[in-house]
């Protein structure tokens, strides 16, 4: 019985300090819950505030949580991609030797303009010799000469100076027949026929537009040159010695011509340029008396000096000489060697 009521008495404390114990962690975590109540009411306050805020500044997280805004990260870019691609060392040798091919290959354009100045030449020279011929100084030269023939019907040297000069004057301006045809001797008779006066104008019409295609031609040709000295060197010799060497064989096919049968060569050149029966006349007739077959063999000499003279120094000029090809090509080097830096760096 005593051994019982001991056992009571002594388990009671230990009953009721556990129970203190309890009451004492139970008051802990309630303290505990409530502080993280009030903490998450904290955060949700300032969750929501935050939201306000962002709502009010025009700047909406998604529902997801992830900001819509941001890029993916490490993400390849295609198109640069392909451009850190480096070629293989046979496509780089393909391209090199294009580049020495493109800048090697002698222009087809500068061979054409080469071949346009060659044939120009030779009509520029001669169209150059026939206008120096057809010109007062030219005629005073030829009247004043020593052998000269006197003319036969009257005509002083004065006369034919002054009235060979009226007919060249003609056929180089403007003017309309009557500048030749209103002309009179001093009897009061007109000085040249209708049918001089014809063939005047038929001249004048010749020679005329033979200058103005020679000075288009000649435009032509500055035109290729200036081509040629930036992008071909020495190319404009080359042409230039070509057409000295076209003229040269033109002159001497033309003198053999005129010298083995200078009639038929006379006929000949009038032929192609006026119609049968215009360019004929009379003995006594004021051309044939002012321009005796005597003017046109000088003539004909005259063109054909200045043509050779022209042409003659022109090959001098021109002459491929060794030191002449040398400074050409280096200068063409120079030329491919900037063109190669620049289709490099491109």
């Amino acid at each position: 019985m005593g051994w019982t009521g001991a056992d009571t008495s002594a388990g009671t404390p230990t009953t009721g300090t556990s129970a203190e114990a309890s009451a004492a962690t139970a008051s802990a975590v309630g303290a505990t819950a409530a502080g993280s109540s009030a903490v998450g009411a904290s955060a949700v306050g300032a969750s929501a505030a935050g939201a306000s805020a962002g709502e009010a500044g025009g700047a909406r997280t998604p529902r997801g949580g992830n900001d819509a805004r941001r890029e993916p990260e490490n993400e390849p870019d295609s198109d640069t991609g392909a451009l850190l691609l480096r070629p293989s060392e046979q496509e780089v040798r393909r391209r090199a030797l294009e580049r020495e091919h493109a800048v090697a290959a002698k222009p087809a354009l500068a061979r054409f303009l080469q071949v346009v100045v060659a044939v120009i030449f030779p009509i520029v020279v001669l169209a150059g010799a026939v206008r120096a011929v057809t010109s007062s100084f030219f005629l005073w030269v030829e009247y004043h000469r020593p052998g000269f023939p006197a003319d036969e019907f009257g005509f002083s040297t004065q006369d034919r100076l002054t009235y060979g000069s009226y007919a060249l004057d003609y056929v180089l301006n403007f003017a309309p027949a009557r500048y030749l045809g209103g002309l009179v001797n001093p009897g009061g008779q007109q000085l040249f026929l209708d049918s001089e006066v014809s063939h005047m104008a038929d001249v004048k019409a010749v020679l005329q537009l033979s200058f103005a295609a020679a000075f288009v031609l000649l435009l032509i040709a500055i035109a290729a040159c200036a081509y040629l000295a930036r992008r071909y060197k020495g190319g404009i010799r080359r042409a230039l010695f070509s057409g000295a060497v076209l003229t040269l064989v033109l002159i001497v096919v033309l003198a053999v011509s005129a010298v083995l049968a200078w009639e038929v060569f006379f006929t000949s050149v009038h032929a192609v340029f006026f119609a049968d029966g215009t360019w004929t006349f009379r003995v006594d007739d004021t051309l044939i008396r002012l321009f005796p077959e005597q003017f046109w063999t000088d003539a004909a000499a005259t063109v054909g000096f200045l043509v050779l003279a022209a042409t003659l120094l022109t090959l001098v000029l021109t002459w491929p000489t060794r030191r002449r090809r040398e400074r050409s090509q280096a200068a063409q080097d120079e030329l491919q060697a900037r063109h190669r830096a620049a289709l490099s760096g491109s």
